[in-house]
């Protein structure tokens, strides 16, 4: 059997029909397949290889930590240097209350961690979300996301969980004194790229502000700088209580975290003790690569580049066929009339050798997020191709 046929047979599968494409490496902005292949990666791995694939400042940080030590003892018993160094240059990044990380292994785990923080500090057990919110796929994180097909499925789930719509004050009255947290996406993902003012922003944190509830703002797939700041909060002029951050934090590498204040996070530490723990959380390697990855974003000011190449895709991806485009930095969805349509065209561009993708709650959308070091010929380039697709699905549809 060659290797696509053991991983159908031997691979646990999200879908009936994965992409199956057999990558053999991955350098920059590319993926190479055994097929000889060079595909152009415009999703980043959905949101993960900020700085590309194989970034040098990444895998000598992976190499060199390797070459000290990887597991050594459960997070939180030993210090670890790296880990040590990335949760010090987080809370420098971040306003002064952020001051405190709590390491883990992915996003899901960050939102299982920061719901768990949430009802033991405030003492409270109703958690509010947004409609079409993605926050992760264990049992906890399922419960407050917002889309029903995904949940109904899985029910039971978590009590107590309430959704809201998102970017519409007139919800915000669902926050009580019987609310732990709200936890929302500061740009919505998986929604299809969805974006509410400042306003509503402002009157969300007021909200938390006069009930006792606590702001989660989730930057695992908008955060590392994806829409132009490094956290995307920063464009509302908003401080959360609690921070998610995973995906491109560790570019490339499994890691994520919960940030919140010492003062919240001591809570986790008794009543019980061991509140929350984790084998893996923070795995030295890990910490390594996603030190690196912040260190490099920010000393590179890759940052500052974001919001224009983020216009070059918005001013060049104009055609009949597309219905909206909607975006903030490099977090751009590009809609169609139907998922059908989508579909035939991420095939073309698959066949001309560029990756993208379709978005969980809006799958008549294109998902653009590419690695933050692309240049504009590569814009260039990426959005022509997209063009030629979409003419040629068109064409063959109307032949």
């Amino acid at each position: 059997m060659n290797n696509r046929q053991l991983f159908i047979q031997h691979l646990g599968q999200t879908s009936q029909f994965p992409l199956a494409i057999e990558i053999e490496r991955a350098e920059g902005l590319y993926m190479y397949g055994i097929d000889g292949k060079k595909y152009l990666d415009l999703i980043s791995g959905i949101g993960v290889s900020a700085l590309g694939h194989g970034h040098p400042k990444i895998t000598t940080a992976v190499k060199n930590q390797v070459d000290k030590y990887m597991h050594v003892m459960v997070y939180g018993e030993f210090i670890e240097s790296p880990q040590v160094k990335l949760a010090t240059l987080l809370s420098k990044t971040l306003p002064e209350k952020l001051n405190n990380a709590f390491l883990v292994n992915s996003g899901s785990e960050a939102t299982e961690g920061a719901m768990k923080l949430a009802k033991r500090y405030t003492g409270r057990g109703k958690i509010i979300s947004c409609i079409d919110a993605y926050h992760g796929a264990t049992n906890g994180a399922l419960s407050v996301c917002g889309d029903e097909k995904l949940k109904n499925a899985f029910r039971p789930l978590l009590p107590l969980t309430h959704q809201i719509r998102f970017g519409e004050t007139a919800d915000l009255d669902v926050i009580d004194e019987n609310t732990a947290a709200i936890i929302i996406e500061t740009v919505q993902g998986e929604a299809g790229v969805r974006i509410a003012s400042k306003e509503y922003f402002k009157a969300l944190e007021a909200k938390c502000q006069q009930t006792g509830a606590l702001l989660i703002t989730d930057e695992i797939q908008c955060g590392m700088g994806r829409t132009g700041k490094l956290w995307a909060f920063e464009h509302y002029d908003i401080e959360p209580d609690i921070l998610l951050t995973a995906k491109g934090l560790g570019g490339g590498m499994p890691i994520g975290a919960f940030i919140s204040s010492k003062e919240i996070m001591m809570s986790l530490t008794h009543d019980p003790i061991l509140g929350h723990i984790s084998t893996f959380g923070g795995h030295p390697v890990s910490a390594a690569a996603a030190f690196a990855t912040l260190e490099t974003i920010l000393n590179e000011k890759l940052i500052s580049e974001v919001e224009a190449k983020g216009k070059i895709f918005k001013s060049l991806l104009k055609h009949d066929k597309i219905l909206d485009v909607r975006g903030l930095g490099m977090m751009i969805a590009v809609e169609f009339e139907s998922f059908e349509k989508l579909e035939a065209i991420i095939q073309q561009l698959l066949d001309m050798e560029i990756l993208s993708d379709w978005f969980l709650f809006c799958d008549n959308s294109m998902r653009i997020a590419p690695p933050l070091i692309i240049t504009e010929d590569e814009i260039k380039k990426a959005c022509s191709t997209i063009l030629q697709a979409i003419d040629i699905v068109y064409e063959i549809d109307d032949a």
